[in-house]
């Protein structure tokens, strides 16, 4: 019996070490994978099924880049270009972002703000603390920390996040809340009073306050920061297949990072038409400044409308320079 169990044993040796370089052999044969596997194609340590865990994931990893890159102190630099990259909607643009040197990445950054000014220039403006750096005309060390917080990003799956083109997919966390709690210090946090609420806190109490019968109504938020609260109310509209353009939504905050963060998530959260949002003390005016960011926010569209149509009117007279230029050349034939 010792010796069929001893032959037994080594059958069994040698069936593994044959399964094992028939694998090996099989391998060998297969074609080598490319170096660098697509962005999109890469696993992301993602939360499926809880968002707000992975937009932390997504922050604190963005905010390591940075620091570890020296991009120094400076909060809207990073803050910015996540809020940018905010604004794609197609996931399959990173593997082209990937492949950006540091020196392009600035006018890449002005296009994309640039087209959102075009469509949305109440809330761009409103959101300058975010954009204005990309003029000053940053220095090599400092994009190349910005484009360490890009790979982060998207290596991190950020536009699992952010770039569906369902606003309810994209209104299930907010990046950009533990991106700007995590970048400022304690001490400033404290001084501040800044202390977010809660996604599972304010989500309750969008459950509390909505009411499915009741349309068009005005949200009202004096204490915005990044804008968490209208992000659970919005979901909640959803939820009981209201609509959130037939709101308004008026919000503001003392500190003017909070609210340019509040004003890039109304549109990637696509609060609608009838939102405003501004910069102002609550306690400090009667009407905590909502007068005067109304009267702003109608004199920012009407300067977009000039320059529509100003460039309308530039682009016809190009085409109709050009009719002559062919009319006379073939005159002159």
């Amino acid at each position: 019996m010792s010796a069929v169990a001893q032959f037994d044993l080594f059958g069994e040796v040698e069936q593994k070490f044959e399964e094992r370089a028939k694998r090996r052999e099989e391998k060998a044969a297969k074609p080598p994978m490319p170096r660098s596997t697509p962005a999109s194609r890469r696993k992301h340590r993602a939360f499926p099924g809880d968002p707000h865990r992975h937009a932390m994931e997504v922050a604190e990893n963005v905010i390591a880049a940075w620091f570890s890159h020296y991009g120094g102190n400076r909060m809207d630099v990073p803050l910015g270009t996540i809020a940018a990259l905010s604004f794609f909607r197609e996931p399959l643009v990173s593997d082209w972002l990937l492949t950006l040197e540091p020196s392009q990445l600035p006018p890449l950054l002005r296009e994309v703000w640039g087209v959102q000014w075009m469509a949305r220039p109440d809330l761009i403006e409103v959101a300058r603390p975010l954009h204005d750096w990309v003029e000053e005309d940053p220095d090599e060390y400092q994009l190349r920390a910005v484009q360490a917080v890009i790979h982060t990003a998207i290596y991190n799956g950020l536009f699992d996040l952010t770039a569906s083109d369902d606003p309810y997919e994209r209104s299930e966390a907010d990046v950009l809340s533990p991106l700007l709690t995590g970048l400022r210090h304690k001490s400033d946090k404290k001084w501040r009073g800044e202390y977010h609420t809660p996604p599972s806190v304010s989500d309750l109490m969008a459950e509390i306050l909505v009411n499915d019968t009741d349309h068009g109504r005005t949200i009202r938020e004096p204490a915005l920061g990044s804008g968490g609260m209208f992000r659970s109310v919005v979901q909640t509209l959803r939820h009981h297949g209201l609509n959130p353009h037939d709101y308004t939504w008026l919000g503001n905050d003392i500190d003017r990072l909070a609210t340019a963060c509040a004003a890039v998530n109304a549109i990637t959260w696509d609060l609608g038409p009838k939102t405003a949002i501004w910069c102002a003390n609550t306690l400090a005016t009667e009407d905590a400044g909502l007068t005067e960011a109304l009267a702003e926010r109608t004199a920012v569209i009407k300067h977009r409308n000039a320059v529509v149509e100003q460039a309308l009117f530039e682009r016809k007279a190009r085409r109709l320079l050009g009719a002559l230029d062919q009319l006379f050349e073939g005159a002159a034939a």
